[in-house]
């Protein structure tokens, strides 16, 4: 039997917009040629997977749509929540569809994931598919790059020659912490599930009862259209609304972790992205946009929808403007040097690899006192993204109106 990958595609990504209204979802972002979302459809284009299930929600049906065209995807189904209910309810409503036999082998995906190595991944879901029964749940554990508090962790203990058993959770810990349980061998906890439906059943009877009563009828009185599943309203809405997480893998003990050291992201914040540009700059770099200025020059890598990607260079002993923007914030990561910045009437002395925040109408500067060129991986989010969008107040190279 084929394993069934269903891809989670509900998330609003709201982390990289704090402020706006109307963003895209970040599983949809354009980041130059590729999406999130197609990333995740090109994994699972492998003779051990069978077609997708897509679980998400009404918003999102058309990107959706456009998303498996593009990568023609042709056999599928989709799953459409009526309400948001987090992961809990979304992950079992997506295993009850009649078409999944019960002892199907089910591997979850989260639609705004980027993994590189993926063949790793898959080497590792064929090699634990007969370690699946009716109660365990195989999680993916990443190995910690650096200590991060954006990320979940979980300990083990090995039970079995190949097979580790998680012992404990840790939410999303403060750098501190975070650093202790990577001492202590502890994975970041990738949000990817692998399991049987009987496994699912099984575990939302024992452990959500009222949540699997409501979803199968949410299910049997779904209406179906368009290889889309219209979950029933009503029911759906009498789920409890909880993560997967918490409703379900802190309360079995039946929990089996698959340990990977590959490079993995959820693309959670713009630092994460930034880096993401930074790796690959040689692909995004085009000569006609660099702009020389007094202080060195910039270069923009990619203007995306309602953001813009550039790297700044500013020359040893110089200094942009002190200056503000109306209409955009801006999100620096050093990749070069040691800036000192000003936000309003703090400074900082930064360092390579540590990020800024400069929110919108903040008073800002980058000043390099030192002989080694400072190098910044600037991303601006706001609805006007123009060099015209500069309030000068002090400027070294006489620039102030």
């Amino acid at each position: 039997m084929k394993i069934r990958p269903v891809i989670l595609c509900g998330g609003a990504g709201t982390r990289l917009w704090p402020k706006q209204k109307n963003h895209q979802a970040k599983q949809f972002i354009d980041f130059g040629g590729w999406s999130l979302i197609q990333k995740t459809l090109e994994r699972i284009k492998k003779p051990f997977f069978d077609y997708p299930i897509i679980s998400t929600n009404l918003k999102y049906l058309k990107d959706v749509r456009k998303s498996l065209k593009k990568n023609k995807v042709k056999k599928y189904k989709i799953v459409l929540e009526p309400a948001k209910k987090n992961t809990a309810p979304a992950i079992l409503s997506s295993a009850l569809i009649k078409d999944i036999p019960l002892n199907q082998p089910l591997m979850y995906f989260a639609a705004d994931h980027l993994i590189e190595k993926s063949h790793i991944l898959n080497t590792a879901i064929k090699k634990n598919k007969t370690n699946l029964d009716s109660q365990n749940i195989f999680i993916f554990g990443i190995k910690p790059t650096n200590p991060s508090s954006e990320y979940g962790y979980f300990l083990t203990k090995k039970i079995k020659k190949n097979i580790n058993k998680v012992t404990k959770f840790i939410e999303k810990p403060n750098l501190n912490k975070a650093k202790l349980v990577i001492k202590n061998n502890g994975y970041w906890n990738s949000g990817m599930f692998y399991l049987r439906k009987d496994s699912i059943i099984n575990n939302f009877q024992k452990y959500q009862n009222k949540t699997y009563k409501n979803c199968l009828k949410a299910v049997n009185k779904a209406k179906y259209k368009n290889n889309t599943y219209y979950l029933n309203k009503k029911f759906f809405n009498k789920s409890v609304e909880k993560s997967f997480d918490y409703g379900i893998l802190e309360k079995t003990k039946k929990i089996n972790a698959i340990k990977l050291d590959i490079p993995w992201s959820d693309l959670g914040s713009w630092r994460e992205i930034s880096k993401i540009y930074h790796k690959n700059k040689s692909k995004y770099f085009k000569k006609k946009n660099i702009y020389y200025r007094p202080w060195g020059k910039y270069v923009n890598l990619f203007e995306g929808k309602n953001f813009l990607v550039k790297e700044l260079t500013v020359n040893s002993k110089s200094s942009i403007s002190l200056q503000k923007h109306h209409h955009r914030s801006e999100h620096w990561m050093i990749t070069q040097g040691k800036p000192l910045i000003t936000i309003n009437k703090n400074k900082y002395l930064k360092k390579t690899s540590e990020s800024v925040f400069i929110p919108q109408g903040a008073v800002h500067r980058i000043e390099n006192n030192y002989k080694k060129l400072v190098k910044i991986i600037e991303v601006q989010t706001g609805s006007i993204l123009k060099e015209t969008d500069i309030v000068r107040y002090k400027d070294i190279y006489g620039r102030i109106n």
